[in-house]
């Protein structure tokens, strides 16, 4: 075994030297090389899946891959030790994916409605464009025997004068720059000036007048993917967008995960440089597409859940997972870009909006201020699926919270053929009442390379309807159809034959995977019920239940509604409102008065610790089953089963008589 080791990954065609005896994987992370990998490292998920073209390894064993798959090359990362020179493929499945699936349009949704820009001005109060960083042009007078006050009490003299702003501190970096920069602009600048709530501060001074500048970033730090808009400070108006993956992902698909890396020796310094590396590329792209320089932008907004805050502002995280569950803070102070290594421009400070609780975030916080929550009557039931699976109940008098911990299943996670909504993903599925044959389309109209979060509840709708499987999530091996096949103990249904699909396999969904995503389901369910029940409420009383978030703008309601994710209350109730944390971090950026709202309804917001709820067991247990042990809860679902049954028993009943006639 040689002492160190070229390890040369395709396609990237990227290489790094390691120790002998480096685990795969981690050599993958430290070659900035992105497989899949949502178990941390325990060889659980069967994601990490490479192909080892050239050189030795060693393998732990693993049922994830078969005899067949290790003869042709195959290995989890992982789970295999370098041994000696190695070139790997990273196939297909276990890629990052397309960064066009950022570019696609939002579909219409054949039920629910979509929120227009014209909906968001009714939802939300009038309010000021007055965004908390100001330019001010200011021409002053040469300092004399007679007038020989200091330079910086000169400027603090003319934001007075000149636009009313008293008390103003000027920064100790623009103090040091001041006495040179006035002279050279012959005493005509710009100050910017930051209104933190606090205090009025002086960040910035340039020569001339720069006021016809000013932009500010607004982003959405996502645990999967990272969204921003650049945003034209003088109109409001949006002048470039762009996303891309979290760079996170590498170390971990979900936030508990990604907590403990980040424990780890030096983890927590590795996460907050790749999502502060992501961060950065994204706003160099902004900039591009505005065709403006970095010193036009004077702040940056973000919103996140509690744990990516933390790893972007590099707090340590690790007792957000440990009872009973404490951050290091929920309320930020505006911070200098620079001391998180984003050098964007001299005196650009960044604003993260507050948390509530270590699993409800500054996300869901931006999300209650730009859906216009805190401004109604109604009672609305607010819910970001995804791995935290948080929502929100209220109004404009009270606003109760949980976090019922769906985990990563609906992003892909814990499900064999599971992925993120990329090019190749399954992402509509129906099938046949009689013949169980499928029909399924894809992200970007590819050949499929595995399944995503939206086609998964519509399988396990269609699954449901059909008869493929049962209310208990067991798939149906008495049909007559090759599709289904009992395999180990277990069954599983194919969806996809392997001479059809990307990756040469045959793309299933089994036994264990559906289990993962009713546990999940049941998680949000029962989530969505202790709220209800803990105001001695129910269902009925909901008036608009909003979807937010990246999945859920592609959720087809009908089939979520059918596998009992979410209440049967009738789709007219039911509101997409998209990216609802970049919305609301667009409007702080905007405005101190909807700045101050954020932080208002931050405070005003119960928590509520699902884990310390004796009742929440109960409404889980009761979930788990398809839609619900309580289908009168369901009156659609069991209207629609019952269409279903007649007509493959019309099925049935066409080929008896056919058979007889025979």
């Amino acid at each position: 075994m040689e002492d160190s080791c070229r390890v040369l990954f395709m396609p990237d065609n990227r290489y790094i030297v390691v120790s002998a005896g480096e685990n795969l994987l981690r050599a993958a992370m430290d070659a900035d090389v992105h497989i899949n990998a949502s178990c941390g490292g325990s060889g659980s998920c069967g994601k990490c899946r490479v192909i080892i073209d050239e050189g030795e390894v060693e393998r732990e064993p693993n049922a994830k891959l078969g005899d067949s798959e290790i003869a042709r090359g195959y290995a989890l990362a992982c789970q295999t030790r370098v041994l000696s020179d190695l070139k790997v493929t990273v196939p297909l499945e276990s890629r990052i994916g397309d960064k066009k699936i950022f570019e696609r349009a939002e579909p219409t949704p054949a039920h629910g409605y979509l929120l227009a820009a014209a909906d968001w001005e009714e939802r939300l109060p009038e309010w000021e464009l007055d965004p908390p960083t100001r330019k001010v042009h200011l021409v002053l007078s040469e300092p004399t025997l007679d007038d020989n006050t200091s330079d910086a009490e000169r400027i603090k003299r003319g934001l007075s004068v000149e636009a009313g702003l008293r008390d103003v501190v000027v920064d100790y970096p623009v103090l040091q720059r001041l006495p040179n920069m006035i002279r050279q602009s012959d005493w005509d600048i710009t100050v910017t000036v930051l209104d933190s709530g606090d205090e009025l501060r002086a960040v910035r001074i340039e020569q001339g007048d720069t006021t016809l500048r000013q932009s500010a970033i607004a982003i959405d730090v996502g645990t999967t993917t990272i969204s921003s808009e650049l945003i034209d400070l003088r109109t409001g108006e949006v002048t470039a967008r762009a996303s891309d993956y979290n760079a996170q992902v590498a170390f971990g698909e979900d936030v508990i995960t990604r907590i403990i890396y980040a424990t780890r020796g030096t983890g927590l310094a590795k996460l907050q440089s790749v999502v502060v590396g992501t961060i950065w590329n994204l706003i160099k792209n902004l900039v591009e597409q505005a065709g403006i320089e970095y010193c036009n932008v004077t702040h940056v907004v973000v919103a996140g859940n509690t744990t990516m805050m933390h790893l972007l502002l590099g707090l340590n995280p690790k007792y957000i997972r440990e009872e009973p569950y404490i951050p290091s803070g929920t309320l930020f102070p505006w911070i200098k870009c620079s001391d998180i290594g984003l050098r964007i421009a001299a005196g650009v400070y960044l604003y993260a909006i507050p948390c509530v609780a270590s699993y409800v975030g500054g996300d869901i916080v931006a999300g209650m201020l730009a859906s216009g929550i805190f401004n109604t009557e109604k009672m609305t039931l607010y819910i970001d699926i995804g791995t935290n699976g948080e929502m929100v109940l209220g109004n404009r008098d009270w606003m109760l919270s949980c976090s019922c911990s769906a985990g990563p299943a609906f992003e892909g996670g814990g499900v064999k053929h599971g992925m993120r909504a990329t090019g190749g993903a399954i992402e509509q599925v129906r099938i046949d009442k009689v013949g169980y044959e499928p029909m399924i389309i894809t992200v970007g109209n590819r050949k499929p390379i595995g399944i995503c979060g939206s086609g998964l509840i519509d399988l396990l709708s269609e699954m449901y309807l059909t008869g493929l499987m049962n209310e208990k999530g067991k798939i149906n091996t008495d049909l007559p159809t090759a599709r289904v096949r009992g395999k180990e103990g277990s069954a599983e249904y194919v969806i996809v034959w392997a001479e059809d699909s990307a990756t040469r396999r045959d793309i299933v969904i089994t036994d264990v995977d559906i289990d993962n995503l009713m546990r999940a389901k049941a998680a949000v369910y029962a989530g969505i019920e202790i709220l209800l029940s803990s105001m001695d409420m129910d269902v009925s009383v909901i008036d608009e239940l909003l979807i937010a978030g990246a999945f859920g703008r592609y959720l087809e309601v009908d089939k979520a509604v059918t596998i009992g994710l979410l209440p049967d209350i009738g789709y007219e109730k039911i509101k997409f409102v998209g990216n609802g944390s970049l919305l609301g971090a667009h409007l702080t950026a905007l405005s101190k008065e909807m700045m101050d709202k954020a932080n208002d309804i931050a405070r005003q917001m119960t928590y509520l610790e699902l884990s310390m709820n004796p009742a929440f067991m109960d409404h889980y247990m009761s979930a788990l089953f398809f839609p619900h042990t309580n289908l009168d809860a369901f009156p659609t679902v069991a209207e629609k089963l019952e269409s279903y049954r007649s007509v493959q028993r019309m099925a049935a009943e066409t080929a008896a008589g056919e058979g007889e006639e025979g």
